[in-house]
């Protein structure tokens, strides 16, 4: 799973989350890529599935970069 070994703070205040993303959902490498349909933070069993999906569905034939770091 994605997590920190070490934080300073534990809690983290995440505030509000509304509208829609402006940067950073471009298609930076390849050819596909996951898109949210809604608003949502994303935990790293999320992002572990979604890997372990599409390192399924490539079968060695292309390579998982990830850009997505969890909020946890």
């Amino acid at each position: 799973m994605l997590m920190p070994k070490r934080v300073k703070y534990r809690k983290q205040q995440r505030g509000s989350m509304k509208g829609k993303a402006t940067r950073g959902n471009k298609l930076h490498r390849g050819e596909y890529g996951i898109v949210a349909m809604e608003p949502a933070w994303i935990r790293s069993n999320q992002i572990e599935a979604a890997r372990v999906a599409i390192t399924r569905h490539l079968r060695r034939e292309g390579k998982y970069v990830p850009r997505q770091a969890c909020n946890i």
